[in-house]
């Protein structure tokens, strides 16, 4: 039983390395963070027993990047899914080892297109446009993994194309998005959710250039700043829409799925509630008189 009780010894068993590196309590908050993630996982879950048939899309698509934080959480609170990389100390220029963390990267490449897509949904845009957003997403979170492991100054390069497809995204979301949602008739909705998501993205550039990029926090302060950020994006936003989506028209949406897959009919069109089909007369066959 003494195991159930022991402090947090990750960094016992998975030593870290380099200048600048994970602390036990920056192992302590990524365990918090991932436990956080657990529960909104066991919470959407539970959720989507309580949705009507046919509407539990943004259950699914959240409780799946909930799952996908709570292993890269796990991992970086366990000291794993990391390599050193030489840095320039942008305080005083001289060299130093930092602990990368690439699960971080890969748990956005799940997170942000995650939320690209209920937003995409949300509004009524374009299946080709949500795509197109997807990809977006990617551009931003692979420049700055990509600009993470370049050593020297050559990184801003990188983090400069991520910039500019975030740029790129927060267009899409608020004004082409903004426009189609007005259409299906969620326009307050849609703009809440969509200003509350650029309103954290903004952050994640400012957080990104004072720890990966120019080094001037530490691994764990870092990860302070990127948890609450995850956190208030990923299980904030997940929750907000599937509450929201209780008093949204899913028909109107376009967004009805039933056992005959997408819906692209009238408002509140289920094929399960239809009639059966009047049987059509045999060749020959007299009509059926009036």
């Amino acid at each position: 039983m003494a195991i159930l009780y022991h402090r947090n010894d990750a960094l016992s068993v998975n030593p870290p390395a380099g200048d600048q590196y994970l602390t036990t309590n920056g192992s302590d908050w990524l365990f918090t963070v991932a436990s956080i993630y657990g529960f909104s996982l066991l919470g959407l879950y539970a959720l989507k027993f309580t949705a009507r048939a046919g509407e539990r899309f943004f259950h699914y698509l959240f409780i799946i990047a909930n799952f996908a934080g709570l292993i890269a959480y796990y991992a970086m609170a366990s000291d794993l899914a990391w390599t050193l990389v030489g840095q320039a100390n942008q305080i005083d220029r001289s060299g130093l080892v930092r602990q990368i963390f690439w699960a971080k990267y890969v748990f956005w490449v799940v997170a942000f297109p995650t939320v690209v897509i209920a937003l995409g949904v949300l509004s009524g845009v374009a299946w080709a446009t949500i795509v197109y957003n997807v990809a977006l997403s990617w551009v931003w979170v692979i420049s700055y993994l990509v600009a993470a492991y370049t050593p020297t100054n050559y990184k801003w390069g990188f983090f400069a194309f991520g910039l500019l497809a975030q740029f790129f995204l927060a267009f899409q979301t608020l004004q082409h998005g903004r426009t189609s949602a007005a259409r299906v008739g969620i326009h307050g909705d849609y703009l809440g959710l969509a200003g509350w998501v650029n309103l954290l993205w903004l952050l994640y550039p400012i957080a990104w250039g004072l720890t990966d990029g120019g080094n001037y926090l530490g691994v764990t302060p870092g990860f302070i700043w990127f948890g609450i950020l995850d956190v208030l994006l990923l299980s904030g936003v997940g929750f907000a829409i599937v509450f929201l989506s209780r008093r949204w028209d899913y028909g109107r949406l376009n967004i009805a799925f039933t056992q005959y897959g997408r819906v692209p009919a009238q408002p509140g069109t289920f094929p399960e509630k239809d009639g059966p089909a009047a049987a059509t007369p045999a060749a020959g066959a007299p009509a059926a008189s009036a």
